[in-house]
């Protein structure tokens, strides 16, 4: 479903039950923009969190990708983390397998060096600012639900037990979700890379490119810089094959990076260091009655191609508004559905595609190092299949199921085409559907806003909050936008 379907008539909210508003588990980027989202849409949110109020700067994430740019511009964020962040125009993952994303149709064709705290500093501002409650050193203990509601049990930093009430509960906590384990979901897959190593350290030289990596024979690395003068270093030794709990020396970090990159840089005075391994894992539902999954609670996969932060803050932007629809007593009668439906299925995808990109990088044999370069090349230089793969790493080239029969630009992403009201993303700051129609034409819209095209076009677009088309039109039948509107609840 697009968010345009359903019968008439029926909702799927929260009208009768005895909670309120959602609980959002998990303060990360995931649980910061949906507890944002429905905070600014008028539900009441809580967030829980173990951690104590104060954001760690000791992050995995660094980059962050043209879609997610588009949602957080779509919130008035974009411009502010550009001015923070380096953009990087050319993504290269290994050997000679680069990604030009000047090719990018977007206002973001670049890929944004930012370490995740700085995303995560921006978001949790915007989400106090909206009214969300904080619950900082609480953790979830329990989890039950009926028709009425969900019930969150909790113990705070006092160790003194609780319970939360709500009509729908979120998990965004991570690898080791205690509400997917309270739901009774499994978490399939496996470790795809063990012992990598991490370190945040400085550099006596800085690196050729703003984000190096490369992998030569059994080693690989990865180095990017932070805004205060260290540079994070990913790193992995095929040969070094020891438990995250083996200690970890400056000089391991130093040799596998010249063997990977063919020096160390100099690197020195290291503020963290740790080993990590590596998982390929999603659950099979995201939804579980009134409980969803989102970001690392969901799926988790290699870092390579930096899609984990992303996919899971584009999780957020397709449940928010769902949601709210919910509390408010406006989703059409299968919206909820909809988000396991749109994002599992991304979700898989982003799944496979950063586990190739993982075991090509790491390719042992000559015939897979030479299938590789020629994976690469392809990849690099015919169009079909270098349009898709940007698609696929950016999220640019998500869509979302639609309706047979239905216009060919439904479940696509919208591109921020210019409105006589604006940029479309910055007209998606209202948080609600845009009815797009051609100039000259007056519409009743309802709950939507109403613009129209700067151009001369005549096609009649419904967008949604999330920024991905609901609906479509070339004729201009004032009765057809009404029943769009209708079946999304925008009457």
């Amino acid at each position: 479903m697009n968010g345009t379907t359903g019968d008439k008539g029926t909702t799927e909210n929260a009208a009768g039950t005895d909670g309120v508003g959602v609980v959002v588990v998990g303060a990360g980027p995931t649980g910061l923009l949906l507890a944002g989202d429905l905070a600014a849409a008028g539900v009441p949110v809580t967030l829980v969190e173990k951690r104590a109020p104060g954001i760690s700067n000791l992050s995995r994430a660094m980059v962050v990708h043209a879609r997610t740019l588009e949602q957080l511009d779509a919130r008035g964020l974009a411009d502010e983390l550009e001015a923070k962040g380096e953009p990087l125009g050319r993504l290269r993952l290994f050997d000679r397998f680069s990604l030009d994303l000047a090719r990018l149709p977007s206002r973001f064709p670049h890929v944004l060096v930012l370490p995740q705290y700085e995303v995560e500093r921006v978001l949790e501002r915007r989400a106090a600012e909206a009214g969300v409650r904080f619950a900082y050193e609480t953790e979830v203990v329990g989890l039950t639900q009926d028709t009425g509601g969900v019930s969150i049990e909790i113990r705070g930093a006092e160790g003194g037990p609780g319970t939360l009430r709500a009509a729908y509960a979120v998990g965004a906590d991570g690898l080791r979700s205690a509400v997917r384990a309270a739901v009774g979901l499994p978490f399939p897959g496996r470790s795809v890379i063990r012992s990598l190593v991490l370190a945040d350290v400085r550099l006596a030289e800085p690196p050729p490119t703003l984000l190096t990596v490369n992998a030569v024979g059994d080693a690989f690395a990865f180095v990017a810089p932070f805004a205060d003068g260290y540079h994070r270093v990913i790193g992995w030794n095929r040969a070094r094959d020891v438990a995250d709990s083996e200690p970890l020396g400056l000089d391991e970090v130093k040799e596998i990076v010249r063997a990977a990159l063919g020096r160390d840089f100099g690197m020195h005075d290291p503020r963290w260091m740790s080993r990590f391994h590596s998982d390929e894992r999603q659950a099979p539902a995201y939804r579980v009655g009134r409980v969803f999954l989102a970001g690392d609670a969901a799926h988790i996969h290699s870092p390579a191609g930096g899609q984990g932060m992303n996919t899971g803050l584009q999780d957020a932007a397709n449940l928010s508004w769902k949601l709210a629809a919910a509390v408010n007593g406006r989703a059409p009668k299968g919206l909820l559905d909809t988000y396991h439906a749109e994002r599992h299925p991304v979700g898989k995808t982003v799944l496979r595609t950063s586990g190739a990109l993982v075991r090509l990088a790491m390719a042992k044999h000559p015939w897979t190092r030479g299938a590789r370069a020629v994976l690469a090349a392809v990849a690099t230089h015919v169009r079909p299949v270098r349009t898709k793969v940007l698609g696929t790493v950016t999220g640019i080239g998500f869509a979302y199921p639609a309706p047979r029969g239905a216009h060919r630009l439904v479940g696509r992403r919208a591109p921020d085409v210019a409105l006589k009201e604006g940029r479309l993303y910055e007209v998606l700051r209202a948080g609600e559907f845009v009815l797009v129609v051609p100039r000259g034409v007056q519409r009743e819209a309802g709950r939507a806003v109403v613009a129209h095209w700067s151009s001369g076009r005549r096609t009649t677009l419904l967008v949604r909050p999330d920024g991905y088309v609901a609906w479509a039109t070339e004729e201009t039948d004032a009765e057809e936008v009404r029943v769009a509107l209708e079946r999304s609840a925008q009457l």
